[in-house]
């Protein structure tokens, strides 16, 4: 591929790893709609190193404050909210760890869901369980008042993610508001567990990538990683600002739009539309 789309790739990626509207999805739906080339392994390591770069950055304090909380928990028998907090995102990361194997060894993923036809049917119905959930919420508690079965169950509804078009970031802070979290509590929590929910599967692929003989472009794959990193920054930031004032419906009317407009695609018989870049 070339510069632009790359850029274009990792802004997406930037902004959709922790918006509620599936990074998967637009990760995939540009090479299907657009006729792009697939992106290959290293670019899609490298923007998810992007977007883990900005969730660091964003919660470098909590994520120091929760490490040490949690050292200090294990060898010290310290028990802290903040290692409480540790302990909750280790937790609620195991069900994703554990389908993810499956679901890598099988290949489910790249032989059964890799589709537009999937791809529209779950934008459609995550977008329809977030606007309930929202409006069903009661609100009323952080992230640091999880329980171990709150906890369980986000953590499993994060699994779901694995199908493409679910969305990472839609499903658990789907999941967390029907816990009762807040919209805000929910969103941190969820930009907090993706931190192992990227670092797993990135080493995974980054291990598949150095074990291969495939031609790296390390200047198309700085520059994918560098531009994820800004777009998710800022998503992150201004999300947060902005979520209590603006709510999820925004984004569940995009999903909603979104989907009908595959549907259609779907039904009109169009595989792609051909686009020269250079």
């Amino acid at each position: 591929m070339d510069w632009l789309q790359a850029v274009l790739l990792a802004i997406l990626q930037g902004l959709t790893e922790f918006l509620p509207i599936s990074s998967s999805a637009h990760l995939i739906l540009p090479s299907q709609i657009l006729c792009w080339a697939e992106q290959g392994l290293a670019f899609d390591v490298a923007v998810h190193v992007g977007s883990l770069i900005a969730v660091l950055i964003y919660f470098r304090k909590e994520v120091v404050d929760m490490v040490v909380a949690w050292f200090a928990w294990v060898f010290k028998g310290e028990k802290s909210a903040d290692g409480r907090l540790a302990w909750a995102v280790i937790w609620g990361t195991i069900p994703v760890g554990l389908v993810g194997i499956v679901f890598s060894h099988f290949k489910i993923v790249d032989n059964y869901l890799r589709t537009t036809e999937v791809i529209a049917a779950t934008t459609i119905i995550f977008a329809l369980v977030l606007w309930w959930a929202d409006n069903q919420a009661k609100q009323a508690r952080d992230e640091h008042s999880l329980k171990v079965k709150d906890i369980l169950f986000i953590g499993c509804a994060q699994a779901l993610a694995l199908i493409p078009g679910t969305s990472r970031s839609g499903i658990t802070m789907t999941a967390a508001l029907m816990m009762g979290l807040t919209r805000t509590a929910a969103a941190r929590f969820s930009f907090l567990l993706s931190i192992p929910a990227i670092i797993l599967p990135g080493g995974l692929k980054s291990y598949e990538l150095a074990s291969g003989d495939t031609a790296v472009d390390w200047g198309l794959i700085a520059l994918g990683a560098g531009v994820s990193a800004i777009a998710a920054l800022t998503c992150i930031h201004y999300f947060l600002i902005l979520l209590d004032k603006i709510g999820f419906k925004p984004f569940i009317y995009y999903r909603l739009l979104l989907g009908v407009a595959l549907i259609v695609m779907i039904l009109m018989g169009s595989s792609c539309i051909e686009v020269g870049m250079s």
